[in-house]
């Protein structure tokens, strides 16, 4: 599970955790977690209203409130994105031109951001991919490709403010790089 981290290192940081409904739960709540304990400020950024649903594998799981309904998100209020998998969240993600556009502003600017398994299709929607070396679920390996990304089969890759894992497997290396890469991050905003 996540390593130790400092319960101040991110104090004042705000992540936007982008997701519709059907990702993957673990790969939202242990990131989610290591975060604020860190001292993040999370919120859940979605298309949909009220609430969320997570799946667990194949198999319905939890239910998670919706902090900022995306037509009321700017991603100018945030200092880093998590993009968690599970297929059929980024694949309702990457068709909603508000979420792409969402994800882009990170991409533009330069705003670290954390993709795991099938996190990443979302990121090709929004031009984030392009000769970035990065891994994902071995499905979207022909995908990246065809986007321009150097896809490598590791649990953990950190290209130029971006880090990619597989599956809910890599969590503790993705919490890991992800929150050593938010620090490094939020160090540099505030110095």
């Amino acid at each position: 599970m996540p390593t130790t981290i400092s319960s101040s290192s991110l104090d004042g940081m705000k992540v936007a955790i982008l997701v519709a409904d059907g990702f993957e739960q673990a790969e939202m709540t242990e990131p989610r977690k290591a975060l604020e304990l860190a001292g993040a400020q999370t919120q859940i950024v979605s298309p949909l209203d009220g609430s969320v649903r997570a799946w667990k594998q194949l198999e319905p799981a939890g239910t998670f409130e919706v902090d900022v309904p995306l037509k009321n998100a700017d991603a100018d209020d945030f200092d880093a994105l998590l993009l968690p998998g599970g297929v059929a969240n980024p694949d309702a993600l990457r068709i909603n031109q508000k979420a792409v556009a969402f994800v882009r502003a990170f991409v533009e600017s330069g705003r670290p951001i954390a993709a795991i398994c099938h996190g990443p299709w979302t990121l090709i929607d929004a031009g984030g991919v392009q000769g970035r070396r990065m891994t994902s679920w071995p499905s979207l390996r022909a995908d990246l490709h065809n986007a321009g990304a150097k896809w490598v089969d590791k649990e953990v890759v950190v290209d130029s403010g971006l880090v990619t894992s597989r599956r809910p497997g890599d969590l503790p290396a993705f919490i890991r790089e992800m929150t050593t890469m938010f620090e490094l991050a939020h160090e540099a905003a505030i110095h």
